[in-house]
């Protein structure tokens, strides 16, 4: 059974935890075609061993906690793909396993504990926007009542929460609804703790537009909620936002920004240059402002994560 609350663990023993970086956009470079609604989840179906390396590469990149590839697959986005309830069941599953394989075949080597904590498996639960497939994670404005988005989220939580991950990682949510059926939730997994990270407009406004400090003070509240940031935005943004988190609470923060080029869905394609060093020194800052869960989203490669933990280990966690 997973500590009550991992994160706080760690945490007692490094100021800093450093995230993995994109899933998906990794899986990319690496050759998946990712042109299709179940996104990343896709690749649990044709080719988990991929997904397996990715997680490894960031291990061995410095990652303290990989998120599962689990976060735009949902029972109903698989059953509408032909997979039985069971075996879309399994495929969530399958996205902890794959996490944790990676996790543990790299901590059974002795060289690689050295300075380093056993990594911690955060099993991604993401919007109901992403099984949309059609933006509504930057957008909110679903439509449906926070009971309807509990009656959502329920089936998939269960599924991973059997898989036995070491936390939640609920990211990318765009709206106090949502966060509040996920936190209405976490209840039903009692021996779970989860992180809840919204996606931003700007910063100060969730992608819906309300005000992220307003969001934050009312979700941090929650016992089993273990840190509470941002993620999937752009890195501009993470000050103001970090600022306005911190302002409500003391609960750990967690960021993992986009690598900040933007995505233009016209062309679908993405625009502008990303700087390793750049990323890194913006981390400095976010961290000075209270960030304590740091990494990457859309963009950032095992490189990025690579200059994070070199930073961290020199600069912060050092004894």
């Amino acid at each position: 059974m997973s500590s009550p609350n991992p994160i706080t663990a760690a945490l007692a023993q490094r100021p800093l935890l450093i995230l993995d970086g994109a899933l998906a956009t990794e899986l990319e470079r690496r050759g998946c075609d990712l042109a299709d609604p179940l996104w990343s989840a896709k690749v649990l179906i044709e080719n988990p061993s991929l997904i397996q390396a990715v997680h490894a590469d960031y291990f061995a990149a410095g990652a303290d906690i990989a998120i599962t590839a689990s976060y735009q697959a949902t029972i109903p986005g698989f059953m509408a793909r032909g997979i039985a309830h069971a075996q879309a069941i399994l495929l969530l599953q399958r996205s902890v396993a794959l996490a944790q394989t990676a996790r543990d075949q790299f901590w059974a080597d002795p060289a690689n504990r050295e300075g380093r904590l056993r990594p911690l498996v955060a099993a991604s639960v993401g919007p109901y926007g992403a099984f949309l497939h059609d933006g509504s994670e930057y957008r909110g404005n679903y439509g449906l009542s926070v009971a309807e988005l509990i009656e959502f989220h329920r089936p998939r939580m269960a599924a991973l929460a059997d898989a036995q991950p070491d936390l939640f990682a609920c990211e990318t949510i765009p709206c106090l609804a949502e966060a509040r059926a996920l936190v209405a939730l976490l209840p039903e997994f009692p021996h779970l703790t989860a992180w809840i990270s919204f996606s931003a407009r700007d910063g100060a406004h969730t992608a819906q537009g309300e005000s992220i400090a307003e969001v934050a003070a009312e979700i941090a509240a929650h016992p089993q909620v273990a840190a509470i940031g941002v993620n999937c935005t752009a890195p501009r943004f993470l000050p103001d936002l970090i600022r306005a988190v911190r302002a409500v609470t003391d609960k750990p923060i967690v960021v993992y920004p986009n690598s900040g080029e933007v995505y233009d869905p016209v062309g679908q394609c993405w625009i502008g240059t990303t700087d390793i060093d750049d990323f890194v020194a913006q981390a400095r800052q976010w961290y000075a402002m209270g960030a304590r869960l740091i990494g990457g989203c859309c963009r950032t490669t095992p490189n990025h994560i690579r200059a994070l933990a070199a930073w961290a280990a020199a600069g912060v966690n050092h004894d």
